[in-house]
């Protein structure tokens, strides 16, 4: 079993800046695939970053791209999401999730169907 836990989030204004941390119970961090994923109320979740196994693949939605940063580090199992210039359109419930059944030649992976690890989720608020 595979625990996540984030942390970092909180209330912002408009182009402020937060760094979302996840730490990861496992003893095998370093296979998984890794992702940050949000919900805003009334919408779809959505992947906004995923990272490969080691840290030389990111995906980044469009909507972040430029303004968020994933990383990784696989001797604490840690996840990170830098994320400036917030927006108000940034407000939702951040999660991290792992997708621990990634395959050898896996990279980023978007679809939130094939995480099975979830963390409890932090709130990210940006205040116009």
């Amino acid at each position: 079993q595979v625990q996540l836990v984030e942390s970092g989030g909180g209330l912002v204004q408009t182009g402020g800046s937060l760094r979302l941390s996840c730490a990861a119970s496992g003893r095998t961090f370093s296979s998984y695939v890794m992702g940050w994923f949000r919900q805003a109320p009334g919408k779809e979740r959505e992947c906004v970053a995923s990272i490969n196994r080691i840290g030389s693949s990111t995906y980044y939605a469009d909507s972040v791209k430029g303004r968020f940063t994933i990383s990784r580090d696989n001797a604490k199992n840690t996840l990170s999401l830098q994320m400036n210039v917030l927006k108000p359109e940034d407000t939702a419930v951040y999660y991290c999730a792992a997708y621990s059944k990634s395959p050898l030649f896996g990279t980023v992976q978007t679809n939130p169907a094939l995480y099975d690890y979830w963390g409890q989720g932090t709130q990210v608020t940006v205040s116009s």
